[in-house]
Protein backbone atom coordinates (compact mmCIF):
# COMPACT_ATOMS: atom_id res chain seq x y z
CA UNK A 1 0.00 0.00 0.00
CA UNK A 2 1.33 3.43 -0.96
CA UNK A 3 0.26 6.23 1.33
CA UNK A 4 0.91 9.77 0.22
CA UNK A 5 1.65 11.77 3.34
CA UNK A 6 2.99 15.28 3.79
CA UNK A 7 3.33 15.42 7.57
CA UNK A 8 6.77 16.67 8.50
CA UNK A 9 6.99 14.38 11.54
CA UNK A 10 5.79 11.16 9.91
CA UNK A 11 7.20 9.94 6.58
CA UNK A 12 4.99 8.10 4.14
CA UNK A 13 4.87 4.31 4.34
CA UNK A 14 6.48 4.11 0.92
CA UNK A 15 9.20 6.57 1.90
CA UNK A 16 8.64 8.36 -1.38
CA UNK A 17 6.48 11.35 -0.43
CA UNK A 18 8.43 14.45 0.58
CA UNK A 19 7.62 18.06 1.26
CA UNK A 20 9.56 20.69 -0.64
CA UNK A 21 10.81 23.06 2.04
CA UNK A 22 10.54 26.73 1.16
CA UNK A 23 11.06 29.90 3.13
CA UNK A 24 7.47 30.95 2.57
CA UNK A 25 5.20 28.36 4.23
CA UNK A 26 2.29 29.45 2.05
CA UNK A 27 4.17 28.32 -1.05
CA UNK A 28 5.09 24.89 0.32
CA UNK A 29 3.94 21.99 -1.82
CA UNK A 30 3.87 18.26 -1.50
CA UNK A 31 5.84 16.35 -4.11
CA UNK A 32 4.63 12.80 -4.69
CA UNK A 33 6.43 9.88 -6.28
CA UNK A 34 4.77 10.61 -9.61
CA UNK A 35 5.82 14.25 -9.54
CA UNK A 36 2.36 15.65 -8.80
CA UNK A 37 2.57 18.86 -6.82
CA UNK A 38 0.04 19.80 -4.18
CA UNK A 39 -0.28 23.55 -3.75
CA UNK A 40 -1.90 25.03 -0.66
CA UNK A 41 -5.68 24.65 -0.62
CA UNK A 42 -7.75 27.71 0.25
CA UNK A 43 -9.79 27.12 3.39
CA UNK A 44 -13.07 28.94 2.80
CA UNK A 45 -14.02 28.64 6.48
CA UNK A 46 -10.66 29.58 8.00
CA UNK A 47 -10.94 31.23 11.39
CA UNK A 48 -14.50 30.17 12.07
CA UNK A 49 -13.40 27.63 14.67
CA UNK A 50 -13.35 25.73 16.79
CA UNK A 51 -9.70 26.57 17.34
CA UNK A 52 -8.55 22.94 17.27
CA UNK A 53 -10.21 22.45 13.88
CA UNK A 54 -8.60 25.61 12.48
CA UNK A 55 -5.23 24.38 13.71
CA UNK A 56 -5.70 20.87 12.35
CA UNK A 57 -6.70 22.07 8.88
CA UNK A 58 -3.87 24.59 8.73
CA UNK A 59 -1.38 21.85 9.53
CA UNK A 60 -2.87 19.06 7.44
CA UNK A 61 -4.49 20.59 4.36
CA UNK A 62 -1.75 19.23 2.10
CA UNK A 63 -2.28 15.76 3.58
CA UNK A 64 -5.96 15.96 2.77
CA UNK A 65 -5.21 16.86 -0.83
CA UNK A 66 -2.67 14.03 -1.07
CA UNK A 67 -5.16 11.49 0.24
CA UNK A 68 -7.81 12.69 -2.18
CA UNK A 69 -5.55 12.54 -5.22
CA UNK A 70 -4.28 9.11 -4.27
CA UNK A 71 -7.82 7.73 -3.90
CA UNK A 72 -8.84 9.44 -7.13
CA UNK A 73 -5.94 7.85 -9.00
CA UNK A 74 -6.75 4.37 -7.65
CA UNK A 75 -10.52 3.89 -8.02
CA UNK A 76 -12.17 0.60 -7.13
CA UNK A 77 -15.55 -0.61 -8.36
CA UNK A 78 -18.44 -1.62 -6.13
CA UNK A 79 -17.64 -4.47 -3.73
CA UNK A 80 -13.98 -4.31 -4.72
CA UNK A 81 -12.97 -1.44 -2.41
CA UNK A 82 -10.30 -3.43 -0.56
CA UNK A 83 -7.27 -1.20 -1.18
CA UNK A 84 -9.27 1.94 -0.40
CA UNK A 85 -10.45 0.34 2.83
CA UNK A 86 -6.88 -0.64 3.70
CA UNK A 87 -5.67 2.90 3.04
CA UNK A 88 -8.37 4.48 5.22
CA UNK A 89 -7.93 1.93 8.01
CA UNK A 90 -4.17 2.41 8.01
CA UNK A 91 -4.41 6.17 8.28
CA UNK A 92 -7.01 6.00 11.06
CA UNK A 93 -4.80 3.58 13.00
CA UNK A 94 -1.79 5.86 12.55
CA UNK A 95 -3.70 8.50 14.51
CA UNK A 96 -4.54 6.10 17.33
CA UNK A 97 -8.06 5.15 16.21
CA UNK A 98 -9.46 1.62 16.06
CA UNK A 99 -11.41 1.01 12.84
CA UNK A 100 -13.39 -2.22 12.44
CA UNK A 101 -13.72 -3.76 8.99
CA UNK A 102 -17.10 -4.83 7.70
CA UNK A 103 -17.46 -8.63 7.34
CA UNK A 104 -16.64 -8.48 3.62
CA UNK A 105 -13.37 -6.66 4.19
CA UNK A 106 -14.42 -3.71 2.05
CA UNK A 107 -15.76 -0.85 4.13
CA UNK A 108 -15.28 -0.07 7.79
CA UNK A 109 -16.69 1.57 10.90
CA UNK A 110 -14.77 3.64 13.43
CA UNK A 111 -16.00 5.30 16.64
CA UNK A 112 -14.40 8.43 18.04
CA UNK A 113 -14.96 9.78 21.53
CA UNK A 114 -16.80 8.32 24.50
CA UNK A 115 -20.27 8.36 26.00
CA UNK A 116 -23.65 6.80 25.39
CA UNK A 117 -24.83 9.29 22.78
CA UNK A 118 -23.65 8.60 19.24
CA UNK A 119 -24.21 10.19 15.82
CA UNK A 120 -22.95 8.76 12.54
CA UNK A 121 -21.30 10.33 9.51
CA UNK A 122 -21.26 8.30 6.31
CA UNK A 123 -19.18 8.29 3.12
CA UNK A 124 -19.36 5.94 0.14
CA UNK A 125 -16.16 4.60 -1.41
CA UNK A 126 -16.84 2.96 -4.77
CA UNK A 127 -16.09 4.21 -8.28
CA UNK A 128 -17.93 3.89 -11.59
CA UNK A 129 -17.15 1.52 -14.48
CA UNK A 130 -16.01 4.12 -17.00
CA UNK A 131 -12.79 5.52 -18.40
CA UNK A 132 -11.76 8.92 -17.04
CA UNK A 133 -11.31 11.72 -19.57
CA UNK A 134 -10.30 14.67 -17.39
CA UNK A 135 -6.64 14.77 -18.38
CA UNK A 136 -5.70 15.46 -14.76
CA UNK A 137 -2.14 14.54 -13.74
CA UNK A 138 -3.64 12.33 -11.00
CA UNK A 139 -6.28 10.75 -13.24
CA UNK A 140 -7.37 7.15 -12.75
CA UNK A 141 -4.66 4.57 -13.24
CA UNK A 142 -7.22 1.75 -13.33
CA UNK A 143 -8.68 0.67 -16.65
CA UNK A 144 -12.42 1.30 -16.97
CA UNK A 145 -12.82 2.66 -13.45
CA UNK A 146 -13.15 6.30 -12.42
CA UNK A 147 -14.35 8.36 -9.50
CA UNK A 148 -16.86 10.20 -11.66
CA UNK A 149 -19.40 10.61 -8.84
CA UNK A 150 -17.18 12.21 -6.21
CA UNK A 151 -16.97 9.27 -3.82
CA UNK A 152 -13.22 9.88 -3.58
CA UNK A 153 -14.04 13.30 -2.13
CA UNK A 154 -16.66 11.82 0.21
CA UNK A 155 -14.13 9.29 1.52
CA UNK A 156 -11.40 11.91 1.94
CA UNK A 157 -13.71 14.33 3.72
CA UNK A 158 -14.89 11.72 6.21
CA UNK A 159 -11.37 10.41 6.77
CA UNK A 160 -10.07 13.89 7.53
CA UNK A 161 -13.14 14.73 9.62
CA UNK A 162 -12.53 11.69 11.80
CA UNK A 163 -8.85 12.45 12.29
CA UNK A 164 -9.64 16.09 13.05
CA UNK A 165 -12.28 15.06 15.60
CA UNK A 166 -9.72 12.80 17.23
CA UNK A 167 -7.55 15.87 17.81
CA UNK A 168 -10.29 17.70 19.71
CA UNK A 169 -9.62 18.28 23.43
CA UNK A 170 -13.06 16.88 24.22
CA UNK A 171 -16.17 15.67 22.37
CA UNK A 172 -19.73 15.79 23.74
CA UNK A 173 -20.31 12.14 22.76
CA UNK A 174 -19.33 9.57 20.17
CA UNK A 175 -19.06 10.06 16.43
CA UNK A 176 -19.26 6.95 14.26
CA UNK A 177 -17.53 7.07 10.90
CA UNK A 178 -19.12 4.79 8.32
CA UNK A 179 -17.06 4.12 5.20
CA UNK A 180 -19.55 2.28 3.03
CA UNK A 181 -18.95 0.12 -0.04
CA UNK A 182 -21.13 -0.42 -3.10
CA UNK A 183 -23.38 2.62 -3.25
CA UNK A 184 -23.44 2.46 -7.04
CA UNK A 185 -25.10 -0.98 -7.24
CA UNK A 186 -28.60 -1.84 -6.10
CA UNK A 187 -29.82 -2.40 -3.47
CA UNK A 188 -26.64 -0.78 -2.12
CA UNK A 189 -23.90 -1.35 0.42
CA UNK A 190 -25.83 0.55 3.08
CA UNK A 191 -27.62 -2.74 3.75
CA UNK A 192 -24.24 -4.38 4.45
CA UNK A 193 -23.52 -1.71 7.06
CA UNK A 194 -26.94 -2.12 8.67
CA UNK A 195 -26.65 -5.92 8.73
CA UNK A 196 -23.24 -5.58 10.42
CA UNK A 197 -24.74 -3.48 13.24
CA UNK A 198 -23.42 -0.20 11.92
CA UNK A 199 -26.42 1.73 13.24
CA UNK A 200 -26.50 0.09 16.67
CA UNK A 201 -26.67 2.80 19.30
CA UNK A 202 -26.73 5.63 16.73
CA UNK A 203 -29.20 8.49 17.25
CA UNK A 204 -28.88 10.20 13.88
CA UNK A 205 -26.92 9.85 10.67
CA UNK A 206 -25.65 12.46 8.22
CA UNK A 207 -24.09 12.34 4.78
CA UNK A 208 -23.19 14.51 1.83
CA UNK A 209 -22.83 14.28 -1.93
CA UNK A 210 -20.85 16.39 -4.35
CA UNK A 211 -23.03 18.76 -6.35
CA UNK A 212 -21.43 20.13 -9.55
CA UNK A 213 -24.29 22.62 -9.97
CA UNK A 214 -23.66 24.37 -6.67
CA UNK A 215 -20.72 26.74 -6.18
CA UNK A 216 -17.92 25.66 -3.88
CA UNK A 217 -18.41 27.09 -0.42
CA UNK A 218 -22.17 26.59 -0.53
CA UNK A 219 -24.15 23.57 0.68
CA UNK A 220 -27.69 22.61 -0.30
CA UNK A 221 -30.25 21.21 2.13
CA UNK A 222 -33.98 20.56 2.22
CA UNK A 223 -36.53 18.98 4.53
CA UNK A 224 -38.29 15.96 3.09
CA UNK A 225 -37.39 13.95 0.02
CA UNK A 226 -34.08 14.96 -1.57
CA UNK A 227 -33.68 11.90 -3.84
CA UNK A 228 -36.07 9.38 -5.35
CA UNK A 229 -36.69 5.68 -5.01
CA UNK A 230 -35.17 3.80 -7.92
CA UNK A 231 -36.18 0.35 -9.17
CA UNK A 232 -34.93 -1.66 -12.14
CA UNK A 233 -37.33 -3.38 -14.53
CA UNK A 234 -36.33 -6.23 -16.81
CA UNK A 235 -38.91 -7.80 -19.13
CA UNK A 236 -38.07 -10.89 -21.16
CA UNK A 237 -40.49 -11.88 -23.95
CA UNK A 238 -40.75 -15.17 -25.82
CA UNK A 239 -42.54 -16.13 -29.02
CA UNK A 240 -42.62 -19.14 -31.38
CA UNK A 241 -41.18 -16.79 -33.99
CA UNK A 242 -42.00 -16.93 -37.66
CA UNK A 243 -42.07 -15.08 -40.98
CA UNK A 244 -43.13 -11.45 -41.03
CA UNK A 245 -45.46 -12.28 -43.95
CA UNK A 246 -47.54 -14.42 -41.56
CA UNK A 247 -47.72 -12.53 -38.23
CA UNK A 248 -51.22 -13.98 -37.66
CA UNK A 249 -49.71 -17.46 -37.28
CA UNK A 250 -47.37 -16.51 -34.44
CA UNK A 251 -47.05 -13.98 -31.61
CA UNK A 252 -45.53 -10.76 -32.87
CA UNK A 253 -42.84 -10.19 -30.25
CA UNK A 254 -41.55 -6.84 -31.52
CA UNK A 255 -45.07 -5.43 -31.62
CA UNK A 256 -45.56 -6.66 -28.04
CA UNK A 257 -42.34 -4.93 -26.99
CA UNK A 258 -43.55 -1.70 -28.55
CA UNK A 259 -46.86 -2.02 -26.74
CA UNK A 260 -45.09 -2.18 -23.38
CA UNK A 261 -42.54 0.49 -24.29
CA UNK A 262 -45.23 3.07 -24.94
CA UNK A 263 -48.13 1.63 -22.96
CA UNK A 264 -46.63 1.07 -19.54
CA UNK A 265 -45.34 4.64 -18.97
CA UNK A 266 -48.65 5.99 -20.26
CA UNK A 267 -50.75 3.82 -17.97
CA UNK A 268 -48.57 4.59 -14.95
CA UNK A 269 -49.11 8.30 -15.58
CA UNK A 270 -52.86 7.69 -15.25
CA UNK A 271 -52.69 5.43 -12.21
CA UNK A 272 -50.26 7.41 -10.04
CA UNK A 273 -50.53 10.93 -8.64
CA UNK A 274 -48.42 13.08 -10.99
CA UNK A 275 -47.21 15.13 -8.02
CA UNK A 276 -45.18 12.11 -6.85
CA UNK A 277 -42.53 12.54 -9.53
CA UNK A 278 -42.95 8.96 -10.74
CA UNK A 279 -41.28 8.29 -14.08
CA UNK A 280 -40.44 5.18 -16.10
CA UNK A 281 -37.70 5.46 -18.72
CA UNK A 282 -36.48 2.58 -20.86
CA UNK A 283 -32.74 2.35 -21.34
CA UNK A 284 -32.26 -0.84 -23.37
CA UNK A 285 -34.26 -2.92 -25.84
CA UNK A 286 -33.07 -5.93 -27.84
CA UNK A 287 -34.94 -8.17 -30.26
CA UNK A 288 -34.19 -9.93 -33.52
CA UNK A 289 -31.74 -9.42 -36.37
CA UNK A 290 -33.49 -10.12 -39.68
CA UNK A 291 -36.05 -7.62 -40.99
CA UNK A 292 -38.29 -10.39 -42.32
CA UNK A 293 -38.34 -12.68 -39.27
CA UNK A 294 -40.41 -12.43 -36.10
CA UNK A 295 -37.86 -13.05 -33.32
CA UNK A 296 -38.31 -15.69 -30.65
CA UNK A 297 -37.06 -13.61 -27.74
CA UNK A 298 -36.64 -10.01 -26.69
CA UNK A 299 -35.43 -7.99 -23.74
CA UNK A 300 -36.50 -4.65 -22.30
CA UNK A 301 -34.77 -2.85 -19.42
CA UNK A 302 -35.47 0.44 -17.71
CA UNK A 303 -35.59 2.41 -14.47
CA UNK A 304 -38.70 3.28 -12.50
CA UNK A 305 -38.35 6.22 -10.12
CA UNK A 306 -40.63 7.94 -7.64
CA UNK A 307 -40.21 10.62 -5.03
CA UNK A 308 -43.04 9.24 -2.87
CA UNK A 309 -42.20 6.54 -0.34
CA UNK A 310 -45.79 5.23 -0.08
CA UNK A 311 -46.13 4.96 -3.85
CA UNK A 312 -42.80 3.15 -4.03
CA UNK A 313 -44.20 0.48 -1.73
CA UNK A 314 -47.12 -0.14 -4.13
CA UNK A 315 -45.28 -0.02 -7.46
CA UNK A 316 -44.32 -3.68 -7.83
CA UNK A 317 -47.86 -5.17 -7.86
CA UNK A 318 -49.16 -2.25 -9.93
CA UNK A 319 -46.50 -2.70 -12.62
CA UNK A 320 -47.04 -6.47 -12.69
CA UNK A 321 -50.76 -6.04 -13.27
CA UNK A 322 -50.32 -3.46 -16.01
CA UNK A 323 -47.74 -5.55 -17.88
CA UNK A 324 -50.06 -8.55 -17.78
CA UNK A 325 -52.97 -6.53 -19.16
CA UNK A 326 -50.83 -5.07 -21.94
CA UNK A 327 -49.36 -8.38 -23.07
CA UNK A 328 -52.41 -10.64 -22.71
CA UNK A 329 -53.83 -9.81 -26.19
CA UNK A 330 -50.46 -10.30 -27.91
CA UNK A 331 -50.00 -13.98 -27.11
CA UNK A 332 -46.32 -13.66 -26.18
CA UNK A 333 -44.81 -15.26 -23.11
CA UNK A 334 -42.98 -13.11 -20.63
CA UNK A 335 -41.00 -12.94 -17.41
CA UNK A 336 -41.00 -9.69 -15.48
CA UNK A 337 -38.19 -9.04 -13.02
CA UNK A 338 -38.92 -6.04 -10.83
CA UNK A 339 -35.80 -5.35 -8.82
CA UNK A 340 -36.52 -3.10 -5.91
CA UNK A 341 -33.68 -0.64 -5.60
CA UNK A 342 -33.38 2.03 -2.94
CA UNK A 343 -35.97 4.10 -1.08
CA UNK A 344 -36.02 7.87 -1.39
CA UNK A 345 -33.80 9.83 0.96
CA UNK A 346 -36.25 11.72 3.16
CA UNK A 347 -34.52 14.30 5.32
CA UNK A 348 -35.96 14.57 8.82
CA UNK A 349 -36.73 18.13 9.93
CA UNK A 350 -34.74 18.27 13.18
CA UNK A 351 -31.71 16.60 11.64
CA UNK A 352 -31.83 19.05 8.73
CA UNK A 353 -31.85 21.92 11.18
CA UNK A 354 -28.65 20.53 12.70
CA UNK A 355 -27.17 20.54 9.19
CA UNK A 356 -28.17 24.13 8.60
CA UNK A 357 -26.75 25.22 11.93
CA UNK A 358 -23.52 23.40 11.11
CA UNK A 359 -23.21 24.90 7.62
CA UNK A 360 -23.72 28.41 8.94
CA UNK A 361 -21.19 27.86 11.74
CA UNK A 362 -18.64 26.26 9.44
CA UNK A 363 -18.85 28.50 6.38
CA UNK A 364 -21.15 31.46 7.16
CA UNK A 365 -24.75 32.42 6.43
CA UNK A 366 -24.09 32.81 2.72
CA UNK A 367 -23.15 29.14 2.51
CA UNK A 368 -26.72 27.99 3.11
CA UNK A 369 -28.45 26.99 -0.11
CA UNK A 370 -31.70 25.30 -0.94
CA UNK A 371 -31.82 22.33 -3.25
CA UNK A 372 -34.40 20.48 -5.30
CA UNK A 373 -35.44 16.89 -5.08
CA UNK A 374 -33.49 14.75 -7.51
CA UNK A 375 -34.86 11.83 -9.51
CA UNK A 376 -31.58 10.05 -8.82
CA UNK A 377 -31.27 7.21 -6.33
CA UNK A 378 -29.03 7.09 -3.26
CA UNK A 379 -28.82 4.16 -0.84
CA UNK A 380 -28.46 6.56 2.11
CA UNK A 381 -32.23 6.19 2.17
CA UNK A 382 -31.86 2.73 3.75
CA UNK A 383 -30.32 4.29 6.86
CA UNK A 384 -33.27 6.65 7.20
CA UNK A 385 -35.62 3.66 7.24
CA UNK A 386 -34.12 2.93 10.68
CA UNK A 387 -33.04 6.22 12.29
CA UNK A 388 -33.55 9.93 11.58
CA UNK A 389 -30.97 11.85 9.64
CA UNK A 390 -30.30 14.23 6.80
CA UNK A 391 -28.35 14.39 3.56
CA UNK A 392 -26.77 17.49 2.02
CA UNK A 393 -25.31 18.55 -1.31
CA UNK A 394 -21.78 19.96 -1.20
CA UNK A 395 -20.96 22.55 -3.83
CA UNK A 396 -17.95 21.59 -5.97
CA UNK A 397 -18.32 23.96 -8.94
CA UNK A 398 -15.54 26.61 -9.04
CA UNK A 399 -18.04 29.36 -9.83
CA UNK A 400 -16.91 29.87 -13.42
CA UNK A 401 -16.44 27.62 -16.40
CA UNK A 402 -18.45 24.53 -17.30
CA UNK A 403 -20.41 22.53 -14.75
CA UNK A 404 -18.91 19.07 -15.25
CA UNK A 405 -21.71 16.72 -14.35
CA UNK A 406 -21.70 13.57 -12.25
CA UNK A 407 -21.40 10.14 -13.88
CA UNK A 408 -19.52 11.64 -16.81
CA UNK A 409 -15.89 10.82 -17.74
CA UNK A 410 -15.02 14.52 -17.51
CA UNK A 411 -16.35 15.11 -13.98
CA UNK A 412 -13.97 16.97 -11.70
CA UNK A 413 -14.33 19.15 -8.64
CA UNK A 414 -12.85 22.23 -7.06
CA UNK A 415 -10.53 20.88 -4.37
CA UNK A 416 -11.47 23.72 -2.01
CA UNK A 417 -14.65 21.71 -1.47
CA UNK A 418 -12.63 19.14 0.49
CA UNK A 419 -11.85 21.52 3.36
CA UNK A 420 -15.34 22.99 3.23
CA UNK A 421 -16.77 19.49 3.53
CA UNK A 422 -14.53 18.66 6.49
CA UNK A 423 -15.66 21.79 8.29
CA UNK A 424 -19.35 21.10 7.65
CA UNK A 425 -19.16 17.44 8.66
CA UNK A 426 -17.26 18.30 11.83
CA UNK A 427 -19.71 21.01 12.83
CA UNK A 428 -22.63 18.68 12.00
CA UNK A 429 -21.41 16.08 14.48
CA UNK A 430 -20.85 18.72 17.14
CA UNK A 431 -24.27 20.32 16.58
CA UNK A 432 -26.10 16.99 16.70
CA UNK A 433 -24.37 16.00 19.95
CA UNK A 434 -24.70 19.38 21.65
Amino acid sequence: MTVLDSRRDLPSESGRGTRAAKSDPESAVLITASGVTMPPVEDLGAGRGPAWLDQWLAANAADVLAWFRHIHAHPELSRQEFATTELVAGLLKSFGLQPELLPGGNGLICDIGTGERCVALRADMDALPMTEATGLPYASTTAEAAHACGHDAHTTILLATGIALASAPELPGRVRLIFQPAEEVMPGGALDVIDAGGLDGVERIFGLHCDPRTEVGRVGTRVGAITSATDLLELRLTSPGGHTSRPHLTADLVHALGTVITGLPALLSRRIDPRSGTVLVWGAVHAGEAPNAVPQDGLLRGTLRTGDHDIWADLEPLVAGLVQSLLAPTGVGYELHHRRGVPPVINERESTQYLRTAIESALGEDALAGTKQSAGGEDFGWYLEHIPGSFMRLGVWPGEGPMRDLHQPTFQLDERALLAGIRVMTHTALAALA
